[in-house]
């Protein structure tokens, strides 16, 4: 009955594939084939509902559910046999869908649109008349057909608003009412009935498994028995093993201790010995050390003493005009010779303290050795120039100076205070030292002095009066640094 009254005309063409030309076709065709059931029912239709609405006919609550859906589907289905300019503005967005979208999507527009636009369903109830013609045309003469479902019944006359439609849309709703109130009781029955035979089957299931859980739990006892006995015998078993391996474990114990023990022992005297051993050999490789630094300086001492001896007696051979000559008797008579000059006794000559030709007199002495305190020499010829410049100058001096003498020249730098070690190539013939953290140049010269053979001419050039004194007392001569100034500027 529903799908009859859901079924549109032969012959109408779905709202879905026509466009605002097809609607007209639509008006034209469609009009002319339904025309004499338009004439006769629309207009009449129009009147009485309008007649109706002035009358004061109007719902006082909500459509019922279902008669609401119903009214939606048959709008959805007539809708596409309206033109563009047919419809209310507010559904022609939707002019182009199929019924099941229009149902989808513009239900609620739908519905309002039919209740609020009268000749909007005055349309939409012209195309149900001309689909559902007998159905229309009882309710029309207030006879429903006792067959049809109510809220088709109640949902066409809704939409045709003949005399009575109130009541009818009201006993459409008690129907739908009492009729979901009976499908919600025999639903209840039902479940109450399934309820039931679930509860007799889970009471046998119940029973079923009572007894064989009885049956089970009885074996489990047995078992539950003889696993006691059985566990006893083992926590027995388990105990005197346990005494047992105490015992063991004691014994073992005292044996560990003792072997730790001995380990222990032997382990410090194993320690004690290689402590020994090191001592001995750090003390054997220092004597060996001290034995080959000590040969070697004495060594290089000698040598050097024995060079300064020769080159003394050589120059002393040359400047007595001695003939080579080895011993002659006379040499053995008794009477003064002539000494050699040492550093000391040059500066008994009648020259002036800072004469220049006093250093040279001392260089030209056998393998002479000058020891130059830097800073000090260049801070009294040339102070306002920097660090750096003020040792290339002094060094470039002494190197020509070692080249006119050929002296063996060394010059002293303090190096306490520098950030970073100095990047110098020393110049031919010039030994260039830094003294190192916590050393000055002043201890740095009296080492230098101390290392050189008792005999050997040392000339020492610094102002500062400590410097003199003690490397004075070490048998070096100490000269002002004035007079190399004077001597560098001359050369």
């Amino acid at each position: 009955m529903v799908e009859e009254a859901h079924a549109e005309p032969a012959g109408a063409p779905h709202g879905a594939e026509r466009d605002g030309h097809e609607g007209g076709a639509h008006e034209g065709g469609a009009h002319e084939g339904a025309g004499q059931s338009a004439e006769e029912s629309g207009p009449e239709h129009e009147a009485r509902g309008h007649d109706g609405e002035r009358a004061g006919e109007a719902l006082e609550g909500p459509l019922p559910e279902g008669v609401r859906h119903r009214v939606v589907q048959y709008v959805a289905t007539c809708f596409g046999g309206l033109t563009v300019a047919e419809l209310p503005p507010q559904l022609r967005q939707y002019a182009r869908f199929t019924p099941s979208r229009r149902l989808k999507y513009a239900g609620n527009a739908m519905a309002a649109a039919v209740e609020n636009d009268s000749a909007f369903r005055a349309r939409v109830a012209e195309r149900l008349c001309a689909a559902q013609p007998e159905l229309c045309a009882a309710l029309n003469e207030g006879t429903p057909p006792p067959a049809a479902e109510p809220v088709d019944v109640a949902a066409v006359a809704y939409l045709l608003r003949p005399p009575g439609w109130l009541k009818l849309v009201a006993a459409a709703g008690e129907e739908a009412e009492r009729a979901g109130a009976e499908r919600m009781d025999e639903a209840a029955r039902e479940e109450l009935d399934r309820l039931r035979a679930e509860r007799d089957e889970a009471r046998e299931r119940g029973r079923a498994d009572s007894e064989r859980l009885r049956g089970e739990v009885e074996g489990l006892r047995r078992e539950s028995d003889a696993v006691r006995r059985k566990l006893r015998a083992a926590q027995s078993d388990i105990k005197r093993g346990e005494a047992a391996l105490r015992k063991e474990q004691e014994r073992a114990e005292a044996q560990r201790v003792e072997l730790q023990a001995q380990l222990s022992a032997a382990e410090s005297e194993t320690r004690r010995v290689r402590a020994r051993l090191g001592e001995v050999e750090a003390a054997l490789e220092a004597s060996r050390k001290a034995t080959r630094e000590g040969r070697s300086v004495e060594d290089m001492r000698l040598r050097l003493l024995l060079d300064t001896v020769l080159d003394a007696a050589q120059g002393l051979r040359r400047e007595l005009a001695l003939p080579p000559v080895s011993v002659r008797p006379a040499e053995t008579v008794d009477a003064r010779e002539p000494a050699k000059f040492s550093p000391k006794d040059i500066a008994a000559r009648a020259l002036a303290e800072d004469d220049p030709a006093i250093l040279d007199q001392l260089l030209a002495l056998p393998q002479a050795h000058l020891v130059v305190d830097g800073y000090n020499v260049t801070k009294t010829g040339y102070p306002m120039m920097p660090l750096e410049k003020q040792r290339l100058r002094l060094l470039g001096g002494l190197s020509q100076l070692a080249a006119q003498s050929g002296a063996e020249v060394t010059c002293v730098f303090d190096g306490a205070e520098l950030a970073a070690p100095v990047l110098l190539a020393p110049p031919r013939g010039v030994r260039v030292l830094f003294s190192k953290a916590g050393v000055t140049a002043d201890e740095l010269i009296r080492q230098l002095v101390r290392a050189e053979p008792v005999g050997r001419p040392v000339v020492v050039v610094s102002t500062d009066k400590e410097v003199a004194d003690g490397i004075a007392k070490a048998g070096a001569r100490p000269v002002p640094s004035v007079m190399l100034l004077k001597r560098l500027s001359r050369g």
